[in-house]
């Protein structure tokens, strides 16, 4: 009986995998069947006999997907670095530090979730039109470096991490910025990797705001770029060189994910643990030693001088 179960465990998990890939897999293969090979098959086939790269290289050379490639990774990873500064600081004020209202700023903070990301995009829209940064990086980068759910996430997960330990570094004499650099980002990096991927990941498919906000071409990112070849481009008669250039733009994010999937995985799992990150061995000559990422927690004031940064 146990044995059925699995093997129609494993069975529905094969028909669904196929099912999430199949779309992959003719992505692929349409891109590198040649366009009068496309256009001959009256029954599309599964299968291709002559796979051809020409599509690719039209997809460079017919508009320029560099460029577009370029402005999207200037774009990606500014913005995330921003956001990840914006995010920290912010998850470690409402996690740690007492100031007047600190509970209301948080409970507005949280309340903005509510808000239609429509009526936020039209009010920056306004905004980046009467600063005149239409058709900038600046215009493309400011609305997205912060984020209230991500300030959400990383707050409670730094509030898993015993207060004890940041009393115990202030009457060490540690400054605040220390404590968080060294103790409270090694033991949320799970948490703070996962952010900065799902991050990379909407920025890389940001589509809404990038149309809004540029008619200039040499600011087009890639999504809104692809939009520009399937309208303007080779796109509607070229089939084959569409779904190579969207091949080429899917490509890093399907290598991101397979790079990082683990940190993505624990990620998710410390979510549910408290104290995750964190653990005590006992030891015979020191009693309870705190273990901040696989190795002992040492008094910070002896990493260098007492009262440093």
């Amino acid at each position: 009986m146990n044995k059925l179960k699995t093997g129609l465990k494993y069975l529905l998990l094969v028909l669904w995998a196929l099912l999430v890939l199949f779309p992959f897999y003719w992505m692929i293969l349409t891109s590198v069947k040649s366009y009068g090979a496309y256009n001959s098959e009256y029954v599309p086939k599964f299968y291709t006999l002559s796979p051809t790269i020409e599509n690719y290289i039209k997809a460079f050379t017919a508009v320029p997907l560099g460029r577009y490639f370029l402005n999207t990774l200037i774009f990606t990873v500014v913005t995330t670095l921003l956001m990840m500064i914006v995010v920290i600081f912010s998850a470690f004020a409402f996690a740690r530090l007492d100031f007047a209202g600190k509970d209301i700023v948080f409970s507005m903070f949280l309340s903005l979730m509510m808000i239609p990301n429509e009526l936020v995009i039209i009010t920056n829209f306004v905004t980046i039109t009467n600063l005149n940064l239409r058709n900038t990086y600046l215009g493309l980068i400011l609305p997205s470096v912060t984020s209230v759910f991500y300030i959400y996430l990383l707050k409670e997960n730094f509030e898993q991490i015993p207060e004890e330990l940041y009393k115990a570094a202030k009457v060490d004499g540690t400054s605040d910025m220390r404590y968080l650099f060294k103790v409270m980002v090694p033991i949320s990096k799970p948490t703070i990797v996962t952010v900065t991927i799902l991050k990379v990941i909407e920025c890389w498919n940001s589509y809404v705001w990038p149309r809004l906000i540029t008619d200039d071409k040499n600011y087009f990112l890639v999504s809104n770029g692809i939009q520009e070849i399937r309208e303007n481009g080779f796109g509607r008669e070229n089939v084959p060189a569409m779904m190579a250039a969207v091949v080429v733009i899917s490509a890093p994010l399907v290598v991101l994910f397979l790079i990082f999937r683990r940190r993505i995985m624990e990620g998710v799992a410390r979510g549910g643990t408290k104290g995750g990150g964190l653990c005590y061995e006992k030891n015979e000559i020191n009693g309870s030693v705190p273990y901040v990422g696989g190795r002992p927690f040492k008094r910070l004031s002896r990493l260098k001088g007492r009262n440093s940064l």
